[in-house]
């Protein structure tokens, strides 16, 4: 049965239980400096040791179908995330300034990516979707997908997506042939995409030689709701419940009796959920519905978690959110919704990481170079500065660089 908590007696939740990943750093860092040193020879070693893989080469060919109410969902799913990831591109442009400055900005897409789609107790082709699309919005000319067994849905996805860099390998060893470059492998710019502890570890410890998104937790989610349908509730909670026994599901209620209501349904769900083994255990251990005084209560409870996904079934509370991976909003907003086919991305942070950034996006993909263009009478006009400037730092060489120009 799920707690239900006083606020006073909930503090505890927003200390969340720390993600040990010093003893998985030791455990994946030899494997990073293997595959850093001996290339697809060891890459292949962990593979066959590691994902049951028996092949000599970690390569796939892309070349499965897909049926046609699959293929009917991803064109849905994969519109909205294009159109949305469109939205997420940095604006080129410049602006000339009346003395003499033009200054402004390009915009660059990385040459290349890595997409790491996890397929342990759920292959997400979800997730290659998520990953793929806005890199291809942003114009990344070289896509790799990493997957240990790819399922024919994520497999048929990349074909549809085009893409020509698929490698049946997972954990440590794929995060370091990404990072490193292997015989087969390419070297990526930057790897993205959710994955285990192992991953998360190796992700955190190559992060400065490529780029990363985040080092992701455990999934969680965030309800505030003073009224509404019970058995939404209860469903959203059990959703986020059912990825994994660390997931977390809380409801933030004004409402003793709402509380109740989705305390007894979500029992009710879980006898017939196919998933409950695993959502049981979460919701038992890590879930909980908190009674609050007052909605502003819920909503400061909520930005000190800055939970990975945030429902709110008023959206007039959303003026008051400074910390949240995504918002989901009123009660026709479930997060399944996100995590599929309404558009944007749900490789999101976790574990507080939300109070820093938000979800994977196009952004991600790209690089936004500043550009200026000075008239010599914009360099006159700024000399007695950049002089000062420089000589209080004792770098003589740059003042005169400005000096010289000027005659």
């Amino acid at each position: 049965m799920i707690r239900i908590l006083d606020y006073k007696d909930a503090r505890g939740l927003i200390t969340r239980k720390a993600v040990r990943l010093e003893e998985a750093e030791r455990i994946v860092a030899p494997i990073l400096a293997d595959v850093r040193k001996r290339g697809d020879r060891a890459l292949l070693e962990y593979a066959h040791r590691f994902d049951g893989f028996s092949g000599d080469s970690v390569r796939m060919k892309v070349e499965e179908t897909l049926t046609p109410e699959m293929q009917s969902a991803v064109e849905t799913a994969a519109r909205n995330i294009r159109e949305h990831a469109r939205t997420q591109l940095p604006v080129e442009g410049f602006i000339e300034y009346p003395d003499g400055r033009r200054l402004g900005q390009v915009v660059r897409p990385l040459d290349s990516m890595g997409a790491y789609i996890p397929a342990g107790r759920y292959p997400l082709p979800s997730t290659l979707l998520m990953t793929v699309i806005p890199a291809q919005v942003a114009g990344v000319a070289t896509t790799c997908v990493a997957c240990p067994n790819p399922s024919a849905e994520i497999l048929g996805i990349a074909a549809w997506l085009g893409v020509t860099h698929l490698f049946r390998m997972g954990g440590a060893q794929a995060i370091a042939a990404l990072a490193y470059g292997t015989e087969t492998v390419p070297r990526v710019d930057r790897i993205v995409g959710p994955g285990n502890i192992y991953v998360a570890a190796a992700k955190k410890l190559i992060a400065g030689e490529v780029g990363i998104d985040f080092v992701a937790g455990p999934t969680e989610i965030v309800i505030i709701a003073q009224e509404g349908n019970a058995n939404w509730i209860a469903a959203d909670m059990l959703a986020q419940a059912e990825h994994d026994v660390d997931a977390s599901s809380i409801l933030l209620t004004t409402s003793r009796t709402l509380a109740a209501a989705v305390a007894e349904e979500i029992e009710r769900q879980l006898a017939t959920l196919p998933t409950a083994a695993v959502a049981r255990p979460s919701i038992e251990n890590n879930g909980a519905i908190v009674i609050v005084d007052a909605i502003e209560r819920a909503v400061e409870f909520s930005n000190a978690l800055a939970p990975e996904h945030l429902a709110l079934h008023d959206a007039a509370v959303l003026g008051g959110i400074r910390h949240a991976g995504a918002v989901f909003l009123g009660p026709s907003s479930p997060e399944a919704a996100g995590d599929y086919a309404s558009g944007p991305n749900h490789v999101l942070p976790t574990s507080g990481a939300a109070r820093l950034r938000g979800g994977l996006s196009t952004a991600d993909f790209v690089k936004v170079i500043s550009v200026q263009e000075l008239s010599p009478a914009a360099l006159q006009g700024l000399t007695p500065a950049i002089t000062m400037l420089a000589r209080a730092e004792g770098l003589e060489a740059h003042a005169r660089s400005v000096e010289s120009r000027n005659g």
